[in-house]
């Protein structure tokens, strides 16, 4: 096992929960801090050291530092695309100032690593919608997106300014059998699973040929993980890196699901979400992450339905 001791700062959401235990198998259980707002996930639950902390609380983070002699802090808390059109200024403080208060607190108690995720929402509609490369034009519509795009800067910043070890993946669609979605505009994806095997049917608030990049969860954890203990001198950027696996639309994860359930019947009601939808990317060059640090998805659209419908119950 590993000797660093890792704070996760908002475990209960949908990366969170799965990437607390991906880290306790690999630094140990005893070694890895979930914290968020609320009571422990019951994925959590019993499994590890657990604390209830407010991400915005810079004295009570300093203190579970101190506590638990952290090395590492992964910042999970936010407040997605779709959630976050709903409050934009709580959105910005909540991505912001978490993480610039996160920044100080790394820089002043010399912590080893810090992990923050970024997003495809970086992207807008002046961006190359297909094979989006890393290095673009950014202009993001949703204040989620202009979070994020701030954020990578001021990730840059603090590893130009202060040499901090700060690491970030702009991650797309995520998907999972294990945690629910949190309130962005790829949730269909997961939906779609659920409603395919309690229902039979499943209305899509994207239109039918509304294609975005997707990764599986399982994918995105080990890709978080294999950022973080790559070598400092193979990194290129301390921005994020662009990360991909796949591009599909409603119509087509429709068209999967009905391999294992024929009868399977889909509509489309689009809602607000379609226009933050239609400022992101179609698909993702992340050859730059391939090159530098190795990075390689394993799941495909087919490989990655066959999964979920096994695991959510479905034959």
């Amino acid at each position: 096992m590993k000797k660093d001791k890792v704070l996760v700062i908002g475990a209960g959401g949908q990366i969170g929960v799965e990437l607390v235990a991906a880290l306790r198998h690999l630094y140990g259980a005893d070694n890895v801090v979930a914290t968020d707002i609320r009571e422990a996930h019951p994925m959590l639950k019993g499994r590890g050291p657990y604390e209830i902390l407010d991400a915005m609380d810079g004295n009570a983070i300093r203190a579970i530092i101190s506590k638990y002699g952290i090395t590492q802090v992964y910042l999970l808390a936010a407040l997605l695309s779709a959630t976050g059109e709903k409050d934009p200024r709580r959105a910005w403080d909540i991505n912001m100032e978490s993480l610039l208060q996160l920044l100080d607190i790394a820089v002043q108690e010399k912590l080893a690593k810090v992990y923050w995720p970024s997003s495809i929402a970086v992207f807008g509609p002046t961006t190359p919608r297909d094979n989006t490369p890393q290095q673009t034009i950014i202009e993001p519509r949703t204040v989620y997106g202009i979070s994020k795009y701030a954020g990578e800067q001021w990730c840059q910043y603090y590893n130009l300014r202060w040499g901090l070890d700060v690491r970030s993946l702009r991650y797309p669609g995520l998907i999972s059998w294990r945690s629910a979605p949190g309130g962005g505009t790829t949730d269909y994806a997961v939906e779609i699973y659920h409603e395919a095997l309690k229902h039979g049917r499943y209305t899509c608030f994207l239109s039918e040929d509304t294609y975005l990049p997707m990764m599986y969860m399982d994918d995105a954890i080990r890709g978080t993980i294999e950022l973080m203990e790559a070598p400092a001198e193979k990194l290129g950027t301390r921005m994020a890196y662009n990360l991909s696996a796949m591009s599909f639309s409603p119509r087509e994860i429709a068209e999967a699901i009905r391999k294992h359930i024929p009868d399977f019947a889909i509509d489309y009601a689009p809602d607000f979400r379609q226009q933050i939808a239609n400022g992101w990317p179609r698909s993702i060059d992340d050859s730059v992450a391939r090159a530098h640090w190795g990075w390689k998805h394993d799941f495909d659209l087919a490989l990655m339905t066959a999964d979920m419908l096994k695991n959510l119950g479905g034959k």
